[in-house]
């Protein structure tokens, strides 16, 4: 049994799917684990991991605007406003959502679905650098 721990930063522009499936997928191959299980984990509380479709931009646009229906950028619903008006409403988002995911690595691949992508999901207006803790475990 082989274990290894990296990490990934992902640069937000804002709100949005940023896609980082082509990085893990880099990160894997360069472990030299044949067969296993990746554990991704992002360390903040404002943005969340998610597997989603990455074929259809829509399906992101779409999801973007649910997340912002659930929890929207009100300020009479919200107490907590330390760093603006989309504090709060980014950590009932990030409160929905994973922060932790597990993908299979069989063949030294992860074994992501035909149209499934990994995305981080920011949940803030301002740009961040957002890191993933990244475990992997196998043979």
């Amino acid at each position: 049994m082989r274990m290894a721990q990296g990490r990934l930063e992902v640069a937000t522009a804002g709100q949005g799917f940023y896609e980082l499936t082509s990085q893990a997928a880099a990160w894997v191959a360069e472990q030299g684990v044949g067969t296993g299980l990746l554990t991704l984990f992002i360390r903040h509380t404002s943005a969340s991991l998610l597997i989603q479709e990455n074929a259809a931009p829509e399906v992101r646009a779409d999801l973007a605007d649910f997340l912002s229906g659930l929890a929207p950028e009100d300020p009479s619903r919200w107490q907590h406003d330390d760093e603006g008006a989309d504090d709060m409403p980014a950590h009932a988002r990030a409160a929905m959502l994973p922060v932790q995911l597990s993908v299979p690595v069989a063949g030294g691949r992860l074994l992501l679905g035909t149209w499934q992508g990994i995305y981080v999901v920011e949940h803030r207006r301002r740009p961040h650098r957002r890191e993933i803790a990244l475990h992997l475990i196998g043979t």
